[in-house]
């Protein structure tokens, strides 16, 4: 008998909640699994919404992971140059049998030097950030290159943790979560994607970003110079 999967989160200030409940509520379904909740301490740390989250084990005394995965949110701007996560994001990598991301978490798997000549996915107004870490951008909803597995945006990580399963252990156990959590998304516009958008929307959302994407790609700039 095989030795239980141990699933790891990394949970950080300003973490998008929903790039890290969607795929733990999925992770937490597979039978067997162990799913850890990683953080440099054990204090609680703030998502980006009024939920708050209680880390389960410290990097120090993670075990190895067969899964790795990094949600994103405005808090991986902070991560990109921060060395104590990325080196135990690449320690962990060396043996985890899938490297895996949602959202902007993949920047982070970038700044670790983990993409280079890999397709990655990621949320769509930091795709083209994904080059200067020598990574493909690929705008799928989930992209699966060798151990690499990447989630695009927030929603997204559902569908990412669903098809992780499904190499995991097996397409049924995967299809049985899907199942129990009615995940059978019909959303009541088209506007999920800025292939679908109005010109308007996207237009209100690009200008509301713009400070923040600023910072980002500055803190990825400095993180590719480092990398690259």
């Amino acid at each position: 008998m095989s030795a239980p999967l141990k699933i790891g989160l990394l949970v950080f200030p300003h973490v998008t909640q929903l790039d890290f409940t969607g795929p733990l509520q999925v992770f937490s379904s597979v039978p067997g699994a162990t799913v850890h909740l990683v953080w440099k301490t054990l204090d609680l740390v703030p998502s980006d919404s009024v939920l708050m989250l209680k880390p389960t084990v410290t990097f120090a005394d993670c075990p190895q992971l067969d899964v790795i995965c990094i949600p994103g949110g405005f808090g991986t701007d902070a991560l990109l140059n921060d060395e104590e996560t990325l080196d135990f994001v690449r320690e962990q990598a060396c043996s985890a049998k899938f490297v895996t991301s949602v959202c902007t978490g993949s920047l982070v798997l970038g700044a670790a030097g983990l993409l280079k000549g890999y397709n990655a996915a990621t949320h769509w107004s930091a795709m083209e950030m994904l080059t200067l870490f020598g990574a493909t951008p690929t705008k799928t909803r989930v992209c699966v290159d060798r151990n690499r597995v990447t989630g695009g945006g927030v929603t997204a990580g559902i569908d990412f943790a669903l098809t992780l399963v499904s190499l995991l252990v097996d397409r049924t156990t995967a299809e049985a979560i899907q199942l129990r959590l009615e995940y059978n998304p019909a959303p009541p516009f088209n506007s999920g994607s800025p292939d679908t958008a109005s010109p308007d929307v996207l237009a209100l959302l690009r200008e509301r970003g713009a400070p923040g994407q600023a910072r980002r790609l500055e803190a990825v700039k400095r993180a590719s110079a480092r990398v690259m």
